[in-house]
């Protein structure tokens, strides 16, 4: 349906529609206020007075029965209960905004709002989208605050199923030692009472109520305030927050003595030191799995751009030497952590028109914490010349506590080097101080035009919109795995869960791009040799599926060099986009996706161990006749991973195609138009 002509674009309008918002009294002193989305088919009821309540249904099925909402600050003042509103507010918007660098150049935003403002200064806000709801406390205040506690809480009907990523660290029950953690870990699936409510979960995390009928929690903007875990309440079939409090006291530790280690917090969670918006807790709501891998919820609710010039943020993909351990053959020196080494690399990135090569751990003296240390083995002058000669950017790996001790001095001396950005790495937490440094270096990388990679850090919560240099987030459970972990874990599963889940919240550095690829039976774990699960076409379709706007390619110069159809597809595919389009997907099962930049489209698919045909109907795309170069599992990668074949094909008249998969497969078809 069109949006006649977009006569709404960026208009805001104060609404008092009485079929989507109304105010009716309750027993107890309680209101009740209910919101519903702008095509009416999400409904959120609130309740207010003794205790501030919500619920949420979609078309009929209920996600969340009543749920309580509360924050306790300054030791013993409760917002949200015992307390009614002072003044309701409501709010219809309606715009495209645009979205550089992003999975899609513009986004309809679309949702109902209502505002219950309080006497003591603070405020509640709730959204209603088309395709989910969130809600965030508001300090209206001039003078500082200190929040004890904030009680966040997912009442769940019976029977709902929760797929979760606990944390993998620390002990249960002592929710310190898993506070923690790097958030990386595969999914548990299992009703709340199952469910371990010893051992925290980390966001974004999904639960099927049923119906057909799924949600996906997460939160947005962290910029003052510690992130959200969750922990089952089985004798409540609920879902309740745990929120880490502010450290008192820390010492030096952890990864090569590059971390901070909590030994004592507060009494508090946070403090702000004037009016401060909260975070969202948000989920994303939907009767069909496609939507969403769909949503953009997450990019909705951060805080707008706060750069004015993006010129000097360039995307691309970077050749990466950490998962291929250094490993190259046929040249005449040892490859390692030398001067050398990177030379090779980066005459191979020039060779295959890739953006970036990135120097990992073991550039800067280990042990030190000093990133102005380089070794001995490495004239990184000279190699980030020999780069820029070749139009080959460098990027820096840095452990967060050498980054954070002389931050404005490494990034100046760095900057005026030529290094064009720094991927950051071991933050491991997520309280207050740490949730606020991640802005702080997000500023002052800016101001040296620096990009950023945030590695070992908490999912993605909007940063990436408020500061769009920021161009990828790990917290996601990435290929690495494969060097280090068990040999039973299941990856492949874990792909087709990836892009209903953990993308919902952003993009993620995964670090795809394996040439050795194997069945579940021949897989094996080996840190120097790694390997992939799945076919070699699992590996190309996973540039396309997930979100990456910096894309490594994990493999070695060496390995590429022999599958030059390959590198070559990787090398061409863009990395952010004009246009995104989730074809089909069911999670855990199988995903489709299509991606356009310019003129040229890119479809790509994944599935599960479950060898299947997926059938495409691109009428809609109006792709009928265009022809293009279709990568697939080959006739043996059931047995052999790396087998792959390489069509040319035109699109019927029907708009239809389908396409084998084998156990574990993908496939990539790239359509240039005319």
């Amino acid at each position: 349906m069109k949006r006649t002509t977009l006569l709404c674009f960026f208009m805001v309008v104060l609404w008092t529609g009485v079929a989507a918002f109304a105010a009716t009294p309750a027993l107890y002193g309680q209101k009740e206020y209910k919101l519903v989305s702008p095509n009416g088919g999400l409904e959120v009821k609130i309740s207010a007075g003794d205790q501030l309540r919500y619920e949420v249904m979609l078309n009929g099925v209920q996600i969340l029965t009543p749920s309580p909402l509360s924050m306790t600050v300054e030791k013993d003042k409760q917002w949200g209960i015992k307390a009614q509103p002072r003044q309701v507010t409501r709010q219809q918007v309606d715009r495209l905004i645009e979205t550089p660098l992003y999975r899609k150049r513009q986004i309809a935003e679309q949702y109902n709002q209502l505002t219950l403002r309080y006497a003591g200064g603070y405020a509640v806000e709730f959204r209603a989208y088309n395709d989910g709801m969130a809600y965030r406390f508001i300090y209206q205040g001039k003078s500082p605050l200190t929040v004890c506690n904030e009680q966040v809480a997912y009442q769940l009907p019976a029977n709902a199923k929760v797929t979760l990523p606990y944390v993998l660290t620390g002990e249960d029950g002592d929710y310190e030692s898993q506070f923690f953690n790097s958030f990386e870990n595969t999914y548990t699936t299992d009703l709340v009472a199952r469910l371990n409510p010893k051992r925290l979960a980390f966001l974004p995390l999904l639960v099927d109520v049923g119906q057909g009928v799924k949600c996906c929690i997460s939160e947005c903007d962290l910029e003052h305030y510690p992130g959200l875990y969750l922990l089952a309440s089985t004798e409540e079939n609920a879902l309740k927050g745990v929120l880490p409090r502010y450290p008192k006291a820390e010492t030096v530790g952890g990864h090569n003595n590059l971390q901070m280690i909590v030994t004592e917090r507060e009494a508090y969670i946070a403090q702000v030191d004037g009016p401060c918006r909260f975070p969202w807790r948000m989920m994303v709501v939907s009767s069909c799995d496609k939507e969403l891998a769909a949503s953009d919820l997450t990019y909705l609710l951060a805080q707008p751009n706060r750069l004015d010039d993006l010129s000097w943020i360039k995307p691309g993909k970077v050749a990466w030497e950490w998962w291929n351990d250094w490993k190259l053959t046929g040249v005449p020196f040892q490859s390692g952590v030398n001067t050398e080494t990177y030379k090779a690399y980066v005459d191979f990135a020039a060779e295959q028109g890739i953006e970036y090569v990135i120097l990992d751990e073991g550039w800067a003296v280990e042990q030190k914490a000093d990133l102005m240390q380089v070794v001995d083995e490495i004239q990184l002058k000279e190699l980030v010349d020999y780069a820029a000669e070749r139009q080959i950017g460098i990027i820096l790996w840095a452990g967060y506590l050498a980054f954070q001790r002389d931050m404005e001095k490494v990034c100046q001396h760095y900057a005026e080097m030529g290094v064009k950005g720094f991927k950051v790495d071991f933050m491991d937490r997520d309280d207050q101080q740490m949730t606020h440094f991640l802005y702080e270096m997000a500023e002052t990388c800016a101001r040296y035009h620096l990009m950023l990679d945030l590695h070992g850090t908490h999912k993605p919560a909007g940063l990436n919109r408020t500061y769009p240099h920021v161009v990828n987030y790990e917290g996601v459970h990435g290929l690495e795995w494969m060097k280090f972990g068990e040999k039973e874990m299941d990856q492949v599963t874990y792909d087709v869960m990836l892009p209903f889940i953990r993308q919902v919240a952003g993009p993620m550095d995964y670090t795809p791009g394996a040439m050795r690829n194997v069945a579940m039976e021949n897989f094996s774990i080996c840190n120097s040799e790694p390997m992939s699960q799945g076919t070699r076409c699992r590996q190309l379709a996973l540039y396309l599926v997930l979100d990456a706007p910096l894309a490594m390619l994990c493999d070695s110069p060496s390995a590429y060099q022999k599958e030059s159809e390959c590198t070559k597809l990787i090398a061409a595919m863009p990395t952010v986009w004009d246009e995104t389009l989730i074809l089909d997907g069911k999670v855990g099962e199988y995903i489709v996706m299509a991606r356009r930049k310019g003129d040229t489209w890119y479809l790509a698919g994944l599935t599960n161990w479950q060898e299947r045909d997926v059938e495409l109907n691109l009428s809609a795309l109006a792709l009928q006749g265009q022809s293009g170069v279709l990568f697939h599992d080959g006739a043996n990668a059931k047995r052999f991973g790396s087998d792959y074949a390489k069509q040319h094909i035109t699109i019927p008249a029907d708009g239809k195609l389908t396409i084998h998969l084998a156990p574990g497969g993908g496939f990539v078809f790239q359509l240039i138009t005319k």
